[in-house]
C-alpha cells in the first residue's frame, strides 16, 4: 500500500477504452489504461498517448506504481448485488481466458450437460465488441505495439534485481481473450523431452514425457503433416516462416559451420541443433488459444465468456471451493460453481488470487489479516523464468528490418496485411533458431538462439538506429529462483514480484557463455557476406569481467514466468496442487496454467500451457490418459564434447 495518497485521472477516448495516469508526490509517473468502467475518486483529464520510459539502470520501483494502486476502502466500495438478484451457477467457473483457460472453456463444454463461466479481467481481443478482429493482436509484426502498451497488458514490474545493477524489470502479460498468447512473439516451441521426465521425478505422477506427447500432438494441427511427433486435426494452427529471408538462411548455416547439427524439427525427434522454428500464426494471422479454442465455442449454449471481471476472491464452504467474487463495471458480482473453480491467471495472478482468498503461507496471510482457509507455503514461491539478451551485429546489406519500421513503408506493410494477411505484416520473423549445450557433460540443450534479422531495443520501445541482425540468447534451465507477495489485501494492487535473476555462479557462467558461443556464430563464413561491426556487447567488450558487466546492464525477461503453484507430491512442502492439479487440502478447486510447472521447460512456455490444459480437461472429464509408449527421443553421440 503506498504511505502517500494516489490520484486516479481517467478519461474516456473515442473508442470507449478509458486511459488514466496515476500521481505520486507532486508529480506524473506514467500513463495507463484502466479496465474498471468506475473507479471511486476519479477526475477526467485529456487523453495521452506517452507510452513511459524506457527501462534503464537507474529505475526505480516506486516509479512503475500503477493506477490499480488504489485503496482498500476504494476498490470495496464497489457496489454489491442487491439482496433479490439471484447468484447464478454452472458447473465451472474458470478465472483466465489464457492460454490454458480459453483451451479448457472449449474442452470441458464439449459435454453439452456441462456449463461453464469464463471471467476474464480483460477486454475481447476485437475493435469495440465488432466481429472485425484487432490488428495490434492479430498482425503478427505488430506484437511490439501491445508489448509496449498496457491496453492488453498487466504491465508487471519486479523489484529492483540486485544483481541486475539494481534494473527494475518490466514484466508485460496479456489480459485479453487468449492472454499472453495474443501478445507473444508466437514461437511454437515444447522443450525438451527430459523437461518432463524431470517433471516426473519432481513429483508430478504421470506427466513424463510419453504422457505429455499425446496432448501435445491433440492441440496440434501443423501445416506440414501429422506425424509421431506433430498433430494434424487439432484446433491450434502451427505453421513454418515465409520470408525465406537471406538472413535466416546464413543463421542456420552458420550454426552447422560452427559444429551444431541441423534439426528439421525443434518439437519432434531432435530438438538440438539449429533449424526452422515452428509459429502459431494461421494464413497470415496470430493463432491465439481465443482464435484456436474460444472462438469456436462461443455458440455453444452452455458456454458463457465474460470480459472486464476481475476475480477478487474464492468463495468457500469450509475447505471446499463453491464459487467466486468478481468486480465489473463497477459492480461486485458473486457466481457459484457446482462441480469445480479453476483458477488459469498465469504464474502471477493465481497465485495471487489464492493468496487473497486465504491459500499460501499462513503467516504472510495473517499479518495482512486475510482469515487462513489453507496453508500452503509454496504459493507464490520457486518462480522462475527465462532471461535472455541479444547479440547484434550491423548489417553491411539494406536487407534487414531496418526500413520497413519507417512510417512509410509500416503504412504500406499494414495495408497489404489488412486486405490479403500477406507480407511482412504476415510474420514476427523469428523464423529461425536453435538450441545447443553450453558445456560437456550436460545431457540435453539448455541454451536457446531465436535469430531476428533485426535490431530491438528495450523491448521494442525504441526504434532501431542501424542496419542489424540479432540474435536472442540465454540459458534454459536457471538455478536462480525468486517469490511473489501481495503487496496488500487490496485485489487491484499488483503483487511484489522478486525473481532473483542472477544469484547463482553457475546462471552467470551460462550468460557468459551465452555471449561467447553467440559471437562465435556470427564469425562464420556464412555471415560474411552481411556481417558488419559488432553493436551489441561491442568489440570492447572481451573479458569475462567486462561480459558479466554486460549482462547485468543488458539481460532481461524472456517473457517466461512460471511455478509460482507447483505441482507436485502432497510430501513436498513446496507444493501446491497434485498431478491432478488439485489444490493440496481443499475440494473443487484447481490451478492450470504456467504456475503449476515444478521447474521451468526448455522452450518458450505457450504450446506447454496448451498441452497441460489439454491433458487436465481429460482428467477433470474422467477420460483415460493418452500415452506413447516407447516414443524415441534423439541423444547425442557423446557428452565427452560440448557439440
Amino acid at each position: 500500500m503506498l504511505e502517500n495518497r494516489m490520484l486516479c485521472l481517467t478519461t474516456r477516448s473515442l473508442t470507449g477504452a478509458q486511459r488514466a495516469v496515476t500521481w505520486r508526490q507532486g508529480r506524473f509517473i506514467r500513463d495507463c489504461r484502466c479496465f474498471f468502467t468506475s473507479v471511486p475518486e476519479c477526475r477526467f483529464v485529456p487523453k495521452t498517448r506517452k507510452m513511459g520510459p524506457p527501462s534503464s539502470p537507474s529505475s526505480s520501483f516506486s516509479s512503475h506504481y500503477r493506477c490499480f494502486t488504489v485503496s482498500s476502502s476504494q476498490w470495496s466500495s464497489a457496489s454489491s448485488p442487491t439482496a433479490d438478484q439471484k447468484t447464478p451457477s454452472y458447473s465451472y467457473v474458470i478465472i483466465g481466458a489464457g492460454s490454458a483457460g480459453c483451451v479448457l472453456a472449449n474442452r470441458l463444454t464439449e459435454d453439452a450437460q456441462e456449463s461453464a463461466l469464463l471471467l476474464e479481467a480483460g477486454p475481447k481481443d476485437r475493435w469495440l465488441g465488432s466481429l472485425r478482429l484487432s490488428w495490434k493482436i492479430h498482425m503478427p509484426a505488430a506484437l511490439i505495439y501491445n508489448l509496449c502498451d498496457d491496453k492488453y497488458n498487466w504491465f508487471y514490474h519486479t523489484l529492483p534485481q540486485a544483481n541486475m545493477d539494481n534494473r527494475v524489470m518490466y514484466w508485460p502479460r496479456g489480459r485479453v481473450w487468449g492472454g499472453s498468447s495474443s501478445l507473444n512473439a508466437m514461437v511454437y516451441i515444447r522443450g525438451h523431452a527430459e523437461d518432463y521426465n524431470r517433471w516426473q521425478r519432481e513429483g508430478a505422477d504421470g506427466w513424463d514425457y510419453e504422457h505429455c506427447l499425446p496432448y501435445f500432438r491433440k492441440a496440434q494441427c501443423h501445416e506440414l503433416g501429422e506425424n509421431r511427433y506433430r498433430g494434424g486435426s487439432g484446433p491450434l494452427q502451427v505453421s513454418r516462416g515465409k520470408t525465406n529471408h537471406p538472413l535466416h538462411k546464413a543463421f542456420i548455416e552458420a550454426g552447422r559451420q560452427a559444429g551444431y547439427p541441423f534439426t528439421d524439427d525443434m518439437n519432434g525427434y531432435q530438438q538440438e541443433g539449429v533449424g526452422w522454428m515452428d509459429m502459431t500464426i494461421y494464413k497470415g494471422k496470430r493463432w491465439s488459444t481465443a482464435s484456436a479454442y474460444l472462438r469456436p465455442a462461443l455458440g455453444r449454449p452452455n458456454l458463457k465468456a465474460e470480459v472486464r471481471c476481475l476475480t477478487t476472491k474464492i468463495l468457500f464452504d469450509g475447505n471446499r471451493a463453491v464459487g467466486v467474487e468478481y468486480i465489473q463495471n463497477g459492480q461486485k458480482k458473486k457466481v457459484f460453481a457446482e462441480k469445480e473453480v479453476i483458477v488459469s491467471g498465469g504464474a502471477i495472478n493465481s497465485p495471487q488470487l489464492l493468496m487473497l482468498s486465504g491459500i499460501g503461507n499462513a503467516d504472510d496471510l495473517k499479518q495482512l489479516g486475510i482469515p487462513v482457509i489453507q496453508h500452503l507455503p509454496g504459493v507464490g514461491n520457486n518462480l522462475q523464468d527465462h532471461l535472455e539478451l541479444y547479440v547484434q551485429q550491423q548489417c553491411t546489406q539494406p536487407i534487414t528490418l531496418y526500413k520497413a519500421q519507417k512510417p512509410f513503408h509500416m503504412v504500406k506493410i499494414g495495408l497489404e496485411w489488412l486486405t490479403m494477411f500477406t507480407g511482412y505484416g504476415a510474420t514476427a520473423h523469428m523464423e529461425s533458431g536453435g538450441f545447443i549445450r553450453s558445456r560437456p557433460k550436460v545431457a540435453h540443450p539448455d541454451i536457446q538462439f531465436h535469430f531476428l534479422p533485426s535490431q530491438v531495443i528495450d523491448h521494442g520501445r525504441v526504434t532501431p538506429k542501424i542496419e542489424a541482425y540479432q540474435v536472442h540468447v540465454g540459458p534454459m534451465r536457471s538455478t536462480s529462483t525468486g517469490w511473489l507477495k501481495l503487496k496488500s489485501t487490496n485485489p487491484l494492487d499488483h503483487p511484489i514480484i522478486q525473481p532473483n535473476y542472477l544469484t547463482t555462479d553457475i546462471d552467470v557462467w551460462e550468460f557468459r557463455q551465452c555471449v561467447k558461443l553467440s559471437r562465435e556464430i556470427f564469425a562464420q563464413k556464412a555471415f560474411d557476406p552481411f556481417r558488419g561491426p559488432e553493436a551489441l556487447p561491442g568489440p570492447q567488450v572481451q573479458s569475462d569481467a567486462d561480459i558479466d558487466a554486460f549482462v547485468r546492464q543488458k539481460a532481461d525477461t524472456a517473457y517466461h514466468p512460471s511455478c509460482t503453484c507447483k505441482m507436485g507430491s502432497p510430501s513436498d512442502p513446496m507444493a501446491v496442487v497434485d498431478s491432478n492439479a488439485r489444490v493440496l487440502g481443499l475440494e473443487k478447486l484447481r490451478v492450470i496454467d504456467a504456475s503449476i510447472m515444478p521447474s521451468i521447460v526448455s522452450g518458450n512456455l505457450n504450446a506447454p500451457t496448451i498441452m497441460m490444459a489439454e491433458k487436465t480437461a481429460d482428467i477433470i472429464r474422467g477420460r483415460p490418459a493418452l500415452v506413447d509408449s516407447g516414443v524415441p527421443v534423439y541423444q547425442p553421440p557423446t557428452l565427452d564434447t560440448q557439440r
